[in-house]
């Protein structure tokens, strides 16, 4: 025991420049291998395995049977009636023309059936991605006094978003969209959604003048300092479609065989709403409604693109903004229906079909298209098969656009609110901030701070500060990496933190200290502080007490850097923290 052997390991010679820089770029950005199934086939193989990875189709459509199709025909049909009040709906929130929302869930729901990895994912308009779109090209032109313009920038906006998300994925730079947390995407989602249901209420009170403002206090003033025009008949019918709507949502969930209540609500909604206006003729009595809706299919916008205007940088602007939200809520959704089924989706694949249907979109009038939670939900209880759901759906919504578009004539204003209203209370997750709570304190801030971001400011500023807060959770996780105490379970070999496990034993004049992130430059000097402090604590408790002084400090460093290094001294402790990239030693002391 008073003898020290130093067990050393053999230094391994360093890997030539070219094999390291090959071998990380392929961790980071080719984590998955894309190209392993192609390996050692012949020409022909290889082609159409490419074919089958560019066009996921062309790999499940040969499989694709009756049943499938009986199953994706039923999805189809459900999903569209809730795509069509939906798509009119979140068109009025982003100051557009309501045919957009019907063109949007035309064209972009056949491309992503070609491109997209998803069984499950149904394609469509986004309220959050709507109302950022009104926000951030609201502040350069309005759409009332300038509604051509306005709408071009959409289209040229939609076009940026496209390119965005494809090359986000072409170049494997999916990771980007990991930076939005969990915690994050719950307080912007519900941020968002109080945001987005208190600009409605312009429609349930039947306003014709209203902020362009987004946070809470500005709405508020607008509202209350126009009292004396609120019409009480749009109050009363907003508020009695808003009952019905959460109504058969409650329904739905207390028995989810039913949920067809759900997904039928928003169209039985438009459908009686267009006759109690057309047979009492409300819309002279002060109930707004949409209007005239051009018949036909989707017109091309190619040559709508402003790529030459005053305004194309704020284009690009909220191209990138609505297309990195729209990705991340996209994604999300399309993930947990996945984990469900037992099946994966590639995010790199997800984001070139999210970027060739905008791309497509905005070359043939439409705006803005994501993977919205509550469409795929309805396309997942149904019990979609395939994509081709999506398909189904693009087809029930050609068939309106060309026979039935007269029929929305008489649509109230105040119907569409209620379905924007209803839609978005399903957005704010308060049991997953409560459970943020209980889990992680810092979580939960992070969740607040956004949340309060966009509901008190803007939804720009609430979306920098959630990234920014997000960002510096990650950083404060690499350079102020924990420490923990470590002790003896009685009876055992094992050792656990000591504040989780207060009956573990100390062992006499040994600190076991774990580290719970590598060691590198970042934290270098930080922990060689924190542990210097963990060792005067432990040796001022030791002198009180009268008990062994301290001998050793052991590192448990397991799946870091290195295993576990053991110090006699502190001057081993300097020496190590000193070092800034690998540890090659390890020291054994007895």
């Amino acid at each position: 025991m008073g003898q020290e052997d130093h067990r050393r390991v053999a230094i391994p010679p360093p890997q030539p420049f070219v094999k390291s820089l090959k071998n990380t770029l392929k961790e980071t950005f080719f984590p998955d291998d894309p190209l392993r199934q192609s390996k050692n086939q012949p020409p022909r193989r290889k082609f159409l395995l490419a074919l089958q990875y560019l066009f996921p189709i062309i790999e499940w459509g040969p499989k694709y049977s009756l049943n499938f199709f009986k199953s994706d025909l039923i999805a189809g049909i459900t999903i569209a009636s809730l795509a069509i009040p939906q798509g009119i709906s979140y068109a009025k929130l982003a100051n557009l023309p309501p045919i957009l929302g019907l063109y949007s869930s035309f064209v972009p729901p056949l491309i992503y059936a070609v491109f997209g990895s998803s069984k499950d994912l149904a394609v469509g308009t986004v309220a959050v991605g709507s109302l950022l779109t009104a926000s951030m090209l609201g502040n350069v032109v309005n759409a009332n006094e300038n509604p051509k313009l306005y709408l071009h920038l959409a289209f040229t906006a939609t076009f940026f978003t496209g390119l965005f998300e494809a090359a986000l994925g072409i170049f494997r730079l999916g990771f980007i969209v990991d930076f939005l947390s969990h915690a994050t995407i719950v307080g912007f989602m519900g941020g968002a959604a109080t945001v987005v249901s208190l600009q409605q209420l312009k429609g349930i009170l039947g306003l014709d003048h209203f902020t362009s403002a987004t946070d809470v206090v500005s709405v508020m003033r607008s509202v209350f300092s126009q009292r004396h025009k609120w019409r009480w008949e749009s109050a009363v019918l907003g508020s009695g479609f808003l009952f019905y709507l959460l109504l058969s949502r409650y329904f739905s969930k207390k028995k989810p065989k039913l949920f067809w209540i759900s997904a039928m609500a928003p169209l039985t909604s438009i459908v009686l709403g267009s006759l109690l206006v057309y047979l009492t003729h409300a819309e002279k009595h002060g109930i707004q409604v949409i209007g005239y809706l051009r018949k036909g299919i989707n017109p091309l916008s190619i040559m709508d693109l402003e790529f030459g205007s005053a305004y194309l940088t704020t284009a690009i602007k909220t191209g990138i903004v609505t297309g990195l939200i729209a990705l991340a809520e996209g994604i999300a959704v399309g993930r947990s229906f996945a984990m469900y089924k037992n099946y994966n989706i590639d995010g790199n694949k997800e984001m070139i079909a999210f970027g060739m249907m905008n791309i497509a979109g905005s070359c043939t009038s439409c705006y803005l298209t994501s993977g919205p939670f509550s469409r795929s939900a309805v396309n997942f209880n149904a019990g979609c098969k395939t994509a081709v759901s999506n398909i189904v759906m693009a087809i029930a919504v050609m068939i309106t656009l060309l026979f039935l578009t007269p029929l929305f004539h008489y649509t109230p204003l105040v119907v569409l609110s209620s379905i924007i209203i209803a839609a978005m209370l399903g957005l704010i997750d308060y049991e997953a901030a409560i459970h943020l709570w209980h889990i992680d304190k810092f979580d939960f801030l992070v969740c607040m701070s956004a949340y309060i971001g966009v509901v008190f400011t803007n939804i720009e500023i609430g979306l920098i500060m959630a990234v920014g807060i997000s960002l510096l959770r990650v950083l404060l996780f690499v350079a102020r990496p924990r420490t923990l105490v470590l002790g003896n379970i009685p009876g055992s070999e094992i050792y656990r933190n000591v504040d989780q496990y207060p009956n573990t034993n100390n062992v006499p004049g040994v600190l076991v200290l774990e580290i719970d992130a590598p060691i590198y430059f970042a934290n270098a000097s930080y922990l060689r502080e924190r542990i210097s402090r963990w060792i005067d604590d432990k040796e001022d408790r030791l002198k009180s007490s009268g008990e062994t002084s301290l001998q050793y400090v052991i590192l448990e460093m397991s799946g870091k850097y290195c295993d576990i290094w053991i110090f006699k001294e502190k001057k081993y402790l300097k020496s190590m923290l000193d070092s800034t990239t690998k540890i090659l030693r390890v020291y054994w002391v007895f």
